[in-house]
Protein backbone atom coordinates (compact mmCIF):
# COMPACT_ATOMS: atom_id res chain seq x y z
CA UNK A 1 0.00 0.00 0.00
CA UNK A 2 0.83 3.37 -0.81
CA UNK A 3 0.43 7.00 1.16
CA UNK A 4 0.14 9.79 -0.54
CA UNK A 5 1.83 13.07 0.97
CA UNK A 6 -0.63 16.09 0.59
CA UNK A 7 2.45 17.54 -1.80
CA UNK A 8 2.55 14.60 -4.07
CA UNK A 9 -1.00 14.44 -4.71
CA UNK A 10 -1.10 17.71 -5.36
CA UNK A 11 1.37 17.73 -8.28
CA UNK A 12 0.23 14.20 -9.67
CA UNK A 13 -3.04 16.23 -10.54
CA UNK A 14 -1.05 17.86 -12.68
CA UNK A 15 -0.75 16.20 -15.87
CA UNK A 16 2.92 15.41 -17.06
CA UNK A 17 4.62 15.97 -13.67
CA UNK A 18 6.93 13.41 -12.15
CA UNK A 19 4.20 12.73 -9.39
CA UNK A 20 1.66 12.09 -12.08
CA UNK A 21 3.67 9.34 -14.17
CA UNK A 22 4.60 7.78 -11.25
CA UNK A 23 0.90 7.71 -9.97
CA UNK A 24 -0.02 6.08 -13.38
CA UNK A 25 2.44 3.34 -13.28
CA UNK A 26 1.22 2.77 -9.15
CA UNK A 27 -1.88 2.40 -10.78
CA UNK A 28 -1.00 -0.09 -14.11
CA UNK A 29 0.79 -2.22 -11.29
CA UNK A 30 -2.42 -2.59 -9.10
CA UNK A 31 -0.60 -0.67 -6.49
CA UNK A 32 -3.17 0.20 -3.57
CA UNK A 33 -3.51 4.19 -2.82
CA UNK A 34 -4.56 5.54 0.36
CA UNK A 35 -3.85 9.05 2.33
CA UNK A 36 -3.82 9.69 5.70
CA UNK A 37 -6.37 12.01 7.41
CA UNK A 38 -3.92 14.40 8.18
CA UNK A 39 -2.86 14.74 4.80
CA UNK A 40 -6.30 14.53 3.14
CA UNK A 41 -7.08 17.71 6.06
CA UNK A 42 -3.92 19.36 4.17
CA UNK A 43 -5.24 18.77 0.85
CA UNK A 44 -9.07 20.14 1.02
CA UNK A 45 -8.20 23.40 2.77
CA UNK A 46 -7.01 24.12 -0.77
CA UNK A 47 -7.13 26.00 -2.55
CA UNK A 48 -8.45 22.99 -4.62
CA UNK A 49 -11.85 22.89 -7.20
CA UNK A 50 -14.40 20.20 -5.69
CA UNK A 51 -13.79 18.49 -9.57
CA UNK A 52 -10.17 17.89 -8.28
CA UNK A 53 -10.94 16.98 -4.36
CA UNK A 54 -14.02 14.22 -5.99
CA UNK A 55 -11.07 12.77 -8.40
CA UNK A 56 -8.61 12.79 -5.41
CA UNK A 57 -11.14 11.26 -3.20
CA UNK A 58 -12.42 8.28 -5.99
CA UNK A 59 -8.57 8.09 -6.08
CA UNK A 60 -7.51 7.52 -2.50
CA UNK A 61 -10.85 6.62 -1.32
CA UNK A 62 -11.94 7.14 2.63
CA UNK A 63 -8.54 8.35 4.55
CA UNK A 64 -6.91 6.74 7.39
CA UNK A 65 -7.93 7.52 10.75
CA UNK A 66 -5.83 9.61 13.18
CA UNK A 67 -6.26 7.36 16.22
CA UNK A 68 -4.48 7.65 19.71
CA UNK A 69 -1.40 5.02 18.51
CA UNK A 70 -0.65 6.86 15.32
CA UNK A 71 -0.79 9.61 17.81
CA UNK A 72 1.57 8.31 20.74
CA UNK A 73 4.06 7.41 17.44
CA UNK A 74 3.90 10.87 16.16
CA UNK A 75 5.34 12.48 19.60
CA UNK A 76 7.79 10.07 19.31
CA UNK A 77 8.75 10.98 15.64
CA UNK A 78 8.98 14.89 17.15
CA UNK A 79 11.05 13.93 20.77
CA UNK A 80 13.21 11.89 18.55
CA UNK A 81 13.88 14.48 15.17
CA UNK A 82 14.40 17.39 17.33
CA UNK A 83 11.32 19.13 18.05
CA UNK A 84 11.46 21.30 15.24
CA UNK A 85 8.93 23.81 14.83
CA UNK A 86 6.25 23.24 11.94
CA UNK A 87 7.04 19.94 12.01
CA UNK A 88 4.28 18.06 14.10
CA UNK A 89 2.05 17.36 10.41
CA UNK A 90 4.90 15.83 9.15
CA UNK A 91 5.55 13.66 12.07
CA UNK A 92 1.90 12.95 12.13
CA UNK A 93 1.95 12.11 8.44
CA UNK A 94 4.66 9.84 9.13
CA UNK A 95 3.13 8.16 11.96
CA UNK A 96 0.00 7.15 9.95
CA UNK A 97 2.27 5.50 6.89
CA UNK A 98 4.82 3.85 9.47
CA UNK A 99 1.61 2.30 11.90
CA UNK A 100 0.02 1.32 8.75
CA UNK A 101 3.00 -0.64 7.52
CA UNK A 102 2.53 2.02 3.99
CA UNK A 103 5.25 3.18 2.01
CA UNK A 104 4.93 7.42 1.60
CA UNK A 105 4.68 9.01 -1.67
CA UNK A 106 5.87 12.60 -1.36
CA UNK A 107 7.28 15.49 -3.02
CA UNK A 108 9.33 16.70 0.03
CA UNK A 109 11.39 13.68 0.50
CA UNK A 110 13.83 16.27 2.92
CA UNK A 111 10.67 16.69 5.24
CA UNK A 112 10.77 13.49 5.41
CA UNK A 113 13.93 11.28 5.03
CA UNK A 114 14.61 12.18 8.88
CA UNK A 115 11.62 9.63 9.61
CA UNK A 116 13.67 6.83 7.78
CA UNK A 117 15.53 5.81 10.53
CA UNK A 118 12.38 5.37 12.71
CA UNK A 119 10.61 2.93 10.45
CA UNK A 120 9.10 5.14 7.25
CA UNK A 121 9.75 3.65 3.85
CA UNK A 122 9.69 6.40 1.04
CA UNK A 123 7.97 5.11 -2.36
CA UNK A 124 9.41 5.23 -5.41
Amino acid sequence: MIQLDTSFLIRALLAGSDEDKALRQWLRRRESLTMSAIGWTEFVCGPVTPVAADAARRLVGEPLPFTAVESDRAAELFSETGRRRGSLVDCMIAATAIEAGDRLATSNSSDFSRFLRLGLEIAS
